[in-house]
Formats: C-alpha cells, structure tokens, sequence
C-alpha cells in the first residue's frame, strides 16, 4: 500500500448545513457532486461530506454513537497568530471552542474546536513540524 490518504469522509446530519459551514465559515473551495455529498480538494487530499446514517449503511455498521471516537483532524498552519485566526473563524462560523489556543507540552501551540456534527479538529504551530503535503514523487 502507498503511504498516501487520498480522502477524508465525514458523517454528517445534514450535508447542506455541514457544506455551509466548511465554504462559507472555513472558506474551504467547493466542488460540485451529482449526489448528495459534498467535496473540498484539499493539499494533497480531499474531504468529503457524506450523511452518517448512509455512511455508515455504506460500510455496514450502525449509524447511532456519539462522543470522542478516537479520532482528531489536524490543520498545521504556519504561526501561532494563524492558530487564533482559525480557531476564531470556526468559532464564528457556528463550530464549537473545545480548548483555547495555547502553548503545548511538545513545544507548539495549539488548540482544538468541533465542526457542527461533533468532528474535532486540531489547529496547530508545530515550529518542529513540516506544515505543507509531502511531494507526490516522495509517495512512492
């Protein structure tokens, strides 16, 4: 297998709602889908909105289960003042502050918010962390 993640799916209540939130709040780019799902091409991946009762019929499991899953996103940026700037946008675009910006036990600073469906994302500095994809020919 490649060392590569080519797309993230998130399970969501509503994907109109979810998709407002990621273009319009995030001002991630959107592209457009004959279904109902919602796609943002990312640096090297692609993040997908997709309703959670049909994701999880998709992958046979059931659809009901709340709380941390085990599973953060993470969005490096290149300074500290960009983790505030983010994390306020989020906060501004209907997501949820989970813990303020702040200087972190491995020498970074970072803070976390969840999107409206309850996905918790890292926002972070890391000055000891490449922040851009890797080169595609580095992939394998």
């Amino acid at each position: 297998m490649k060392p590569r993640i080519s797309l993230i799916t998130l399970g969501v209540a509503d994907v109109a709602a979810a998709a407002r939130f990621y273009e319009e709040g995030l001002g991630l780019p959107r592209r457009e889908s004959p279904h109902d799902v919602a796609f943002f091409p990312l640096a090297g991946t692609w993040l997908a909105l997709y309703g959670r009762a049909a994701l999880a019929e998709d992958a046979g499991v059931p659809a009901a289960g709340s709380g941390f899953r085990g599973v953060a996103l993470a969005h490096n940026v290149a300074s500290e003042a960009e983790v505030d700037a983010v994390v306020e946008q989020a906060v501004a675009a209907g997501g949820t502050l989970v813990k303020a910006p702040q200087r972190a036990f491995w020498g970074g600073y970072s803070g976390y918010f969840r999107d409206p469906d309850g996905h918790l994302w890292e926002v972070a500095h890391n000055p000891h962390f490449w922040v851009g994809p890797p080169d595609d020919a580095d992939a394998g």
